[in-house]
């Protein structure tokens, strides 16, 4: 079976080849399927971001289709940057600028808990949808510590570990991230539905 991931980074393409390739998947790049299609995220939750890139990539490919969506959720924050973490600050800032701005905002608060969401999503021809989503709890760091990862992981402080997400191998982040424990549970739904039939 083929299937077509709505995502032009080359990491997220090899941890799918990785987890799927094992079930016998032939996991494609969107140019590699012809696809050419860039999706507004206009939802209002990780999981229906997903959706809407899976069902785009699906309706033009023919092929089933997966997408992710994932960020940062602040409580201090009410949720933000949430949906908007990729986009935190407006479309001139980088991952440094962000995270400045996520730091900048947190001044003085004392409640920082703070999670990672990424919700993956699998829409099938047949109108099969698949889905799994997690989390990885954390809380929001007070200095940028590390250079690994990417993103807000400089600041993504883990409590049980004494340091941030950006201070561990990439191994032990596949472990406890809310994206591998995501992979992990799509891969289950994927052996138990998402087989042809």
């Amino acid at each position: 079976m083929r299937a077509v991931l709505a995502t032009h980074n080359p990491g997220k393409i090899r941890e799918m080849r990785e987890i799927l390739g094992e079930l016998g998947v032939e996991v494609l790049t969107q140019e590699e399927a012809g696809a050419d299609v860039e999706v507004e995220e206009t939802g209002t939750t990780f999981a229906e971001n997903a959706w809407l890139k899976a069902r785009a990539v699906m309706e033009q490919t023919g092929l089933p289709a997966i997408a992710d969506d994932s960020g940062l959720v602040v409580d201090a924050l009410g949720g933000a940057p949430g949906v908007y973490s990729a986009r935190f600050g407006g479309p001139e800032l980088d991952d440094d600028g962000r995270t400045a701005l996520l730091l900048e905002r947190m001044e003085g608060r004392e409640d920082r808990a703070c999670r990672y969401v990424c919700a993956i999503c699998c829409c099938f021809p047949d109108g099969r949808v698949l889905r799994s989503e997690a989390t990885c709890e954390g809380e929001v760091g007070h200095v940028p510590m590390g250079d690994g990862g990417f993103g807000y992981d400089p600041v993504f402080w883990l409590p049980d570990r004494g340091c941030t997400m950006a201070q561990i191998t990439a191994e032990e982040k596949n472990g406890i991230s809310h994206r591998g424990k995501a992979l992990r549970a799509f891969r289950r739904e994927w052996e138990l539905n998402g087989a042809d039939r």
